[in-house]
């Protein structure tokens, strides 16, 4: 990564989030955020908002298990 290199937050459907070149077409299975800036300020910006690293289907099925 470099530090000249601007960022986008990705998130998939798992709600797992990741970095990306702005200059680089988004993955398939990836949405932008809405984020975008250096790779410390989505860095900062992801461990702001994933503060749960299990993928989605995983906790809605402790959840269910739990019911």
């Amino acid at each position: 990564m470099d530090e000249n290199t601007r960022y986008q937050v990705l998130r998939n459907d798992e709600e797992q989030y990741s970095l990306w070149p702005v200059d680089v077409e988004v993955p398939a299975g990836w949405q932008t955020v809405g984020k975008e800036g250096t790779e410390e300020e989505c860095s900062a910006y992801v461990d702001e908002v994933w503060t749960d690293m299990r993928p989605r289907s995983l906790r809605e099925r402790m959840e269910n298990a739990g019911a």
